[in-house]
């Protein structure tokens, strides 16, 4: 839904998942140096959405204290390397798809 809505908004210049940045963005404007991440709320621990699982308690809350650590580190060292970071929640996405461009859309226009 995103990437069509990007394309038809007329954002270009974007690559989709590229592998050789720290936390492999889901989009990437190299030109803008703007990534963009589409965060999903259960993986990556939404306060909004997020509902703790009710069996294997410890394992989980493992795991999604160290998907939240990573996020935070792959936002430093991004930003280290003079990167725009975008992180968008999957309710936004769900909510407001054109909003979330438009959120895209401001910070690369900006960058440019």
């Amino acid at each position: 839904a995103i990437r069509f809505r990007t394309i038809r908004a007329g954002l270009s210049g974007w690559k989709l998942c590229t592998g050789t940045l720290p936390g492999k963005p889901d989009f990437v404007f190299e030109a803008a140096r703007v990534v963009v991440f589409l965060d999903g709320c259960y993986w990556h621990g939404c306060p909004k959405c997020y509902r703790a699982p009710t069996s294997n308690t410890g394992y989980w809350s493992e795991k999604f204290r160290r998907n939240k650590d990573r996020d935070k580190r792959v936002v430093r060292l991004l930003k280290r390397d003079g990167w725009k970071v975008v992180r968008v929640w999957e309710h936004e996405i769900e909510r407001s798809p054109g909003g979330v461009v438009e959120k895209i859309r401001a910070l690369v226009v900006s960058q440019r």
